[in-house]
């Protein structure tokens, strides 16, 4: 098994980003905000387009669909660089 590359926030969530604008399902407006590593699986979070009543709406499943493609993609690939 190859070592995951070591990546900062920053740039991983520019490669997240540029994926998501590149999927067929993008939808103006979904971009990844942030991104931190729970036991090796990159969480990406942003909005997440909720109706007035905080309800999800067709774009909120857009959005989960995108972000947890991205954690399958990315995961195996990189790891966070840890703050300090």
């Amino acid at each position: 098994m190859s070592e995951k590359k070591v990546i900062s926030n920053s740039d991983l969530l520019m490669i997240a980003n540029q994926i998501i604008q590149d999927h067929e399902q993008y939808v103006e407006g979904i971009r990844a905000t942030s991104v931190e590593e729970k036991e090796g699986v990159l969480v990406f979070k942003g909005d997440y387009f909720l109706d007035e009543n905080g309800l999800p709406t067709p774009t909120t499943t857009t959005v989960f669909n995108l972000f947890k493609l991205l954690a399958h993609q990315l995961s195996p690939e990189f790891t966070v660089e840890k703050e300090r």
